[in-house]
């Protein structure tokens, strides 16, 4: 008869996050991980399959949690605009807060990552530029109902945001607090092109 797990999966997925989030992907190791998790190596594997596995659920379970204040702003606000500065001021206060490690897992978790684990910096990848895709679908928005002035290069425009927004969890990770984040974002948002009502 097979021996049921005893442990918690959804609380060692959780300290699993936190862990991949503090130190990234290729510095977590398995023994560190089973450590933090409470659990011995075999039931991480018979849990979770292997740390790659272990980390895209990690990732998922970030977007759907922490990281989920993005898709709200997005798709909440009632233009590209407000939208836009949301996730900013959202961002400022998620990747300074002191209840969790500071900036983004999606950003900051393949940063120094070797050739092996080019598929770990794929599925980062992805998630960025499915957010910027995002960003970009709300300007064009704007764009379209006569927000912006004609000619906008949205692109441009989301790749620069996508841009502040990484450089954001870079900043926090480096010690920039609440009140400095929030200043990059005003100012940020000082770049968003006035429409001409000329």
């Amino acid at each position: 008869m097979a021996r049921q797990r005893a442990f918690d999966r959804e609380a060692a997925l959780e300290t699993a996050l936190l862990a991949f989030w503090r130190h990234g992907y290729e510095a977590t190791s398995i023994a560190e991980l089973t450590a933090a998790m409470g659990i011995r190596p075999p039931s991480l594997y018979a849990a979770f399959g292997d740390k790659r596995r272990l980390f895209e659920e990690a990732v998922r379970r970030y977007q759907e949690t922490y990281g989920a204040f993005t898709t709200r702003a997005l798709a909440e606000e009632p233009t590209g605009r407000a939208a836009i500065e949301r996730v900013l001021r959202e961002a400022a206060a998620e990747y300074a807060s002191s209840e969790h490690p500071a900036g983004c897992l999606v950003i900051t978790g393949a940063v120094n990552c070797g050739p092996e684990s080019a598929e770990v910096e794929d599925l980062l990848r992805g998630f960025r530029e499915d957010a910027k895709a995002a960003i970009k679908r709300r300007i064009d928005d704007d764009l379209a109902a006569g927000r912006l002035p004609a000619g906008t290069d949205t692109a441009g425009l989301a790749t620069f945001y996508a841009a502040v927004i990484q450089g954001m969890s870079t900043q926090s990770r480096d010690g920039a607090s609440h009140a400095d984040l929030l200043r990059v974002a005003e100012l940020a948002m000082s770049a968003w092109p006035s429409a001409d009502t000329s």
